[in-house]
């Protein structure tokens, strides 16, 4: 997410809407390899035009697919920064209206407990069950978990 506000930075407001199309047809793409010629029509769009604009993602081409080596229920959550802000505009909110109240360690414990009560709220994570699987360094490819067989065959 952040990334793609720092490409649409570089380009000029009536190209954006083209190229953030184009950055989320990467990031939605079903395959790791459809991924990368998403990533290559981007490059071939606008790195003769405008070379910052590419030189941004193509340097952290390998970082921005990663989430292919995971497993495909945990995709919504790897590809938004939303479950973190989420989590911590409890806190947020309640800091900016202490401000200078507390002692350093009475703000650290005020912040933990406010995490604890939100904590109560959040929803399991999609594909829970993977997470072993992860922990290990199972090797997912675009998403799904190899066979025993296929990991013998490779």
């Amino acid at each position: 997410m952040h990334k793609t506000g720092n490409v649409l930075n570089y380009l000029p407001k009536r190209s954006q809407p083209r190229a953030k199309k184009a950055l989320h047809d990467i990031r939605q793409a079903e395959t790791r390899e459809d991924a990368r010629k998403e990533f290559d029509v981007l490059v071939g769009t606008y790195e003769e035009k405008y070379p910052k604009t590419v030189a941004c993602p193509v340097k952290d081409r390998d970082e921005l697919l990663t989430s292919y080596d995971f497993p495909a229920q945990h995709w919504q959550s790897i590809r938004t920064s939303n479950p973190i802000e989420s989590a911590f505009a409890t806190i947020r909110h309640r800091t900016k209206r202490t401000k200078g109240c507390l002692s350093r360690d009475g703000m650290l414990h005020m912040m933990f407990k406010l995490g604890q009560y939100a904590e109560k709220r959040w929803r399991k994570l999609r594909g829970s069950a993977h997470l072993a699987d992860v922990i290990e360094g199972v090797d997912f490819i675009n998403g799904i978990k190899p066979s025993i067989q296929n990991q013998a065959a490779a």
